[in-house]
């Protein structure tokens, strides 16, 4: 199969799968369980705000909620499927030329099914953390994540805000060593659903006390720090963690002075950065392009 008709079938391939999603609700579908998560993240916005001068509809309400659908099923159609399933090809390929035929390192087989979700979920989560501070140690890449950190007011769709590239970034870095520890597909939609949920409420307006647990859950009260505009002088961020707070907790780069709860969030002027979804996604590489 050439390149051009193997792009040509992932298309047709991921369109079919998305289409089914949407026609076809079950358990083991992500278009229903998105929804499932964002009603009730919501829900809970509604009836126990943690800010309750927030509107409901808050500003860039609508704008988020496209963004949700976008990164999580529209991008994979537009782009990201084919390229993504033309580069496993081609690694594949590269090493074949090696006479290795399956990148599986480690044999999980033997393990409880809860242990294999821990492991898979923990893994992931510390190579998230560490791309994301990536993300803001690195000037190119602040540039692309900045669409994510121009949220002026938090809330559930939130979570999902963030260029496109960065599926780019965080996918790319997962794949070896997520496929080398041989993990399945059942065990990657359950953790992902669970990454997931973690995500929608530590972006919402609520109070979530987690008490000894903070320790190594990440929550709204620590991530909207994460978001403030103001931190101490020579830091490009704090509480990088996805999940989990543990790894900014182990490696020092946690910070809460205190609940943050009316903390101005962004970054200097914020409010001059596009606004619009299409000139987001521009913005980029239009000031990489300056630099």
């Amino acid at each position: 199969m050439d390149i051009f008709t193997r792009i040509a079938y992932s298309y047709s391939s991921y369109a079919n799968y998305l289409w089914n999603e949407i026609t076809n609700p079950s358990w083991h579908n992500y278009f229903y369980w998105l929804i499932g998560v964002s009603v009730i993240a919501w829900t809970l916005e509604i009836l126990i705000p943690w800010r309750a001068k927030q509107s409901i509809i808050r500003k860039d309400f609508y704008l988020d909620f496209f963004y949700m659908f976008f990164n999580f099923f529209l991008f994979s159609l537009i782009a990201y499927n084919a390229v993504s399933d033309l580069f496993v090809d081609l690694f594949k390929g590269f090493l074949g030329q090696f006479g290795i035929q399956n990148l599986v390192a480690i044999q999980l087989e033997h393990l409880p099914f809860w242990s294999k979700l821990l492991l898979m979920f923990v893994v992931r989560d510390f190579i998230q953390w560490n791309v994301h501070r990536l993300l803001h140690y690195s000037p190119t890449l602040w540039e692309f994540h900045k669409v994510h950190h121009s949220v002026e007011q938090m809330g559930f769709a939130a979570h999902l805000r963030y260029h496109f590239m960065e599926n780019i970034f965080y996918r790319a870095v997962e794949y070896i060593p997520l496929a080398m520890l041989g993990f399945g597909l059942t065990d990657f939609f359950i953790v992902h659903i669970f990454a997931l949920a973690i995500g929608h409420l530590n972006h919402s307006n609520i109070y979530l006390p987690l008490g000894p647990l903070k320790y190594i859950f990440n929550s709204p009260q620590m991530h909207i720090w994460h978001h403030a505009e103001h931190l101490p002088k020579g830091l490009s961020g704090v509480n990088y963690g996805i999940s989990l707070s543990l790894w900014d907790y182990l490696f020092k780069t946690n910070y809460m002075p205190h609940n943050g709860r009316d903390e101005k969030l962004g970054f200097e002027k914020v409010e001059q950065y596009p606004s619009t979804f299409f000139s987001q996604m521009i913005e980029p590489f239009k000031s990489l392009k300056k630099k």
